[in-house]
């Protein structure tokens, strides 16, 4: 158990490096599930319902995703902070968003080469590897060893896992706040 929370201490260290603003550890019975996430997905507001292999309904059963990650132990829950013009500032978002994500696929790097074992990496959105994914065109995914789903499309209560964890949630008015999660299982 200590290797896996020395492993977690050093992927929350990663993620600040690669841009994060605060990152901590977590235990499993720390991360809240909940299927509700997979009815917010079907109203398809993002607009990847159905066109993204990492989206519902080709990543799989919200309960099946549940239990896997139920698999894991401990994590590391990263965030990034980011000003907005105004709380409507949509185009800031999508550009926070984007940032996020560099933030997440450096990371998902340098957890390549440090070979931490069985982990899943957890994002924001849709997989946003590619620009476009490739099952809007009824191809086969470009990247699977690079695809990336979201944190709930696998259950994830983002608010009370980060609740928590000691993360906020919101961060002060006019900024917009992403998460990522790292889990290990235990070797």
């Amino acid at each position: 158990m200590d290797d896996i929370k020395a492993a977690n201490k050093k992927i929350a260290e990663l993620a600040l490096g690669c841009g994060a603003n605060h990152a901590t550890i977590l235990s499993a019975d720390q991360v809240v599930l909940d299927d509700v996430f997979r009815d917010i997905c079907k109203t398809n507001a993002c607009g990847n319902y159905g066109n993204c292999y990492m989206c519902p309904p080709d990543v799989g059963d919200i309960h099946d995703m549940m239990d896997i990650m139920r698999t894991y132990r401990l994590g590391a829950l990263y965030q990034t902070i980011h000003a907005l013009e105004d709380s409507f500032d949509y185009e800031g978002m999508v550009e926070a968003a984007s940032r996020h994500v560099k933030v997440s696929q450096d990371l998902e790097d340098k957890l390549r080469n440090m070979k931490p074992g069985p982990y899943l990496h957890l994002s924001v959105g849709g997989c946003n590897v590619c620009e476009v994914c490739t099952k809007r065109d009824n191809l086969p995914c470009r990247f699977p060893d690079r695809a990336m789903a979201s944190l709930e499309v696998y259950g994830v209560d983002v608010y009370q896992t980060a609740q928590n964890a000691g993360l906020k949630y919101i961060n002060g008015q006019n900024t917009v706040t992403y998460f990522g999660l790292v889990m290990i299982k235990e070797a």
